[in-house]
């Protein structure tokens, strides 16, 4: 019997989409699931902290042997934890440390070949608008008219304008908290020192003027933030109070990140590494990520930052679906 007749338009219905999104600090999975009204919804969640972008900052930037194979473990863990939910389709996007690295294609090929998996490496512009679409699906914004979006990254920063929520700017610039830590940090093992914390905040500054971005929107606007950084914030303000990070607020004032700041720079690694909900492998950027995040809203007058869960991950499932 011959196959009926498909349209040419046919495609197939996708029920789950699983994605890995291979960050330069954290390289973390999404397993979603779209309800009949086009709601997401997360069945797995995992984020491993891999650090692929170890020396990216260098003039000639390489991923190192040891970044790499660290890099392929995380991606072979997270297929296997994504294999039993079997979705209807798996998407693997590189970011910033992939695509500014020399030897970007040979962590790709080495990836292919162990899994057969190929990795899409995303430009500066694809993930900032991917990141602005994973904010849509974030409930808690469904009010939100007109906003900044700044997703911090290990490689990159993400700087997005929406108006009536529709995206108006989009910037990808090389700010990420391991690559300004190898840059104005001396020493990550010991306290860092004012003045690194001044020369970050400089370079943020100075970034954003020669980006030509303008924070433009009325003064009311909301600077939504994403990213490991305000996980982590949020992280240490819910175990300093014994409670869950989706108990606490999500407005995170620009007063806090100050005080976490200079409180953390303070420290050595070693007491840094003991503070309750800082991840060990985050502690030596940790300061240079806080440093620019205070920058950034110090530069747009901006008052705090809403954080949000909804990221790239969630973008790049959404876009699977449509």
């Amino acid at each position: 019997m011959r196959p009926a007749h498909r349209p040419r338009h046919f495609r197939p219905v996708i029920s789950a989409v699983a994605v890995i999104d291979i960050g330069s600090n954290s390289i973390k999975a999404l397993l979603a699931q779209s309800t009949s009204d086009g709601t997401l919804h997360a069945r797995y969640q995992r984020s491993i902290e891999a650090r692929i972008s170890a020396g990216i900052s260098q003039r000639e930037p390489r991923l190192t042997e040891d970044g790499l194979q660290r890099g392929l473990a995380a991606v072979q863990t997270l297929l296997t934890d994504l294999a039993p939910f079997q979705p209807d389709a798996t998407v693997l996007v590189a970011t910033s440390a992939v695509r500014d690295a020399r030897n970007g294609d040979d962590f790709c090929a080495r990836v292919h070949a162990a899994t057969g998996h190929t990795i899409r490496i995303l430009t500066g512009e694809e993930e900032a608008t991917l990141i602005g679409r994973g904010l849509t699906c974030d409930p808690a914004l469904r009010d939100l008219r007109d906003f900044y979006v700044f997703d911090l990254g290990g490689g990159s920063l993400e700087c997005l304008v929406f108006r009536h929520r529709e995206l108006q700017r989009k910037l990808s610039l090389p700010l990420g908290c391991v690559r300004l830590t190898e840059r104005f940090i001396p020493d990550p093992s010991a306290a860092v020192p004012p003045a690194a914390i001044a020369a970050i905040s400089a370079h943020v500054n100075a970034s954003l003027e020669t980006a030509s971005f303008a924070f433009q929107l009325p003064a009311d606007a909301v600077a939504v933030g994403t990213g490991g950084t305000l996980t982590t914030v949020r992280t240490i303000r819910a175990a300093r109070v014994n409670e869950d990070l989706e108990a606490t607020d999500s407005l995170i004032p620009l007063g806090e990140l100050i005080h976490l700041r200079d409180e953390l720079s303070a420290l050595p690694l070693e007491e840094r590494r003991r503070i309750g909900g800082l991840p060990p492998a985050r502690a030596d950027v940790f300061p240079a990520a806080l440093a620019t995040l205070v920058a950034v809203a110090e530069s747009g007058g901006l008052g705090a930052f809403r954080h949000s869960l909804y990221n790239l991950r969630w973008g790049l499932a959404a876009a699977a679906f449509d």
